[in-house]
């Protein structure tokens, strides 16, 4: 049975495969599903999205990091320099924070709703804060 990462904010849902070559980070964000977030645009890095997580028990090295993200690839950051976060890039997207330059976990690649990552860029740049859901679903 293959598992998936479900990730909804209002009417838009996306479907996200976990990435091999992040497996400590994969199990950390698994450890808490299911959770909800608030969704929020990133200052600092281009076309992307991002939820704070420092407050969670996240403790992960550095695995399959890249401050290059693809659209729709989701980066965990375990903490150093910034908060600990995940980035939900919908574009173009540097990793980085008002520190500068930032490297984080690739650990889920949306496979389904890329189609909807343009308008949940336009919603969290032009309406602020969003709800995400984050569980778990078997196919």
């Amino acid at each position: 049975m293959t598992t998936r990462l479900r990730l909804q904010t209002g009417d838009l849902v996306f479907i996200a495969a976990w990435e091999e070559k992040a497996p400590r980070s994969c199990a950390a964000i698994r450890a808490l599903l299911p959770i909800t977030f608030d969704l929020v645009q990133a200052r600092w890095s281009g076309e992307a999205a991002w939820v704070d997580v420092d407050h969670l028990p996240i403790d992960v090295p550095q695995e399959n990091h890249t401050a290059y993200p693809s659209r729709g690839d989701l980066l965990l950051y375990p903490g150093g320099i910034s908060v600990k976060e995940i980035l939900f890039p919908y574009g173009p997207t540097r990793f980085g924070s008002k520190m500068g330059t930032l490297a984080g976990n690739h650990f889920a690649t949306v496979v389904d709703g890329r189609e909807h990552l343009e308008e949940m860029g336009r919603r969290v740049s032009w309406q602020g804060a969003q709800k995400l859901e984050l569980t778990e679903i078997s196919l």
